[in-house]
C-alpha cells in the first residue's frame, strides 16, 4: 500500500519530470530558433560580401574616372560632328545642329517620320549620316558611333527624359 507522503513525493518527481521535460524542451526551440538565425545572417552575409553585390560600390576616384573617359569620348564625338569626315561631301552635322541643337537624345525611342518607325538615337544619327552627310551608317556599337551619341547626350545634360515626345 502506498501512503500518502510516497504520493506526494512520487507525484512531485513527475511534476519535477514535467518541468525539466518542458524545460529542455524550450531550450531546444531556442537553439533552433538561434541556428536559423545564425543560417540566415550567413546566407545574408555572404549575399552583401559577394562580388556582384559589391559591383554598385564606387568611390569618389572610380567617378572622376569614369567621368574623365566619357568626357573624352565626347570630345570626339564633337570632332566628328563638327568636321564632317563622317560622310563624304564635307557637309558637317553641325551645319544643320551646332551645339547638338534640335537633337532631342532625350525624347529617344520615339517615333521617327524619316524613319516610319520608333526608332532609337543612333538610328536617326544613322539616317542623317546616310542622307545628308552622303557617308555610310555606322553600327550602334561603333566606337564613332558611340562618340556620337555621348556629345549629343553632353550637350543637352540635365534635361529631363521625356521618351516619345515630340
Amino acid at each position: 500500500m502506498i501512503d500518502k507522503e510516497s504520493l506526494k513525493t512520487k507525484m512531485s518527481e513527475q511534476v519535477l519530470i514535467e518541468k525539466v521535460r518542458q524545460l529542455f524542451q524550450s531550450l531546444l526551440e531556442v537553439e533552433e530558433k538561434t541556428m536559423r538565425h545564425f543560417t540566415i545572417a550567413l546566407v545574408l552575409g555572404a549575399v552583401l560580401l559577394s562580388p556582384a553585390t559589391l559591383a554598385d560600390e564606387f568611390t569618389g576616384t572610380d567617378v572622376d574616372r569614369w567621368q574623365s573617359e566619357f568626357d573624352s569620348v565626347a570630345k570626339k564625338g564633337r570632332e566628328l560632328w563638327t568636321s564632317g569626315a563622317v560622310g563624304t561631301n564635307g557637309v558637317a552635322c553641325a551645319q544643320c545642329h551646332p551645339n547638338a541643337a534640335n537633337t532631342h537624345p532625350e525624347t529617344y525611342p520615339k517615333f521617327q517620320k524619316q524613319l516610319g518607325k520608333v526608332a532609337q538615337l543612333f538610328e536617326m544619327v544613322n539616317w542623317c549620316i546616310r542622307n545628308p552627310l552622303q557617308g555610310a551608317a555606322l553600327p550602334a556599337d561603333d566606337p564613332k558611333m558611340t562618340a556620337l551619341v555621348a556629345y549629343i547626350h553632353k550637350e543637352r545634360k540635365g534635361v529631363a527624359i521625356d521618351a516619345g515626345k515630340h
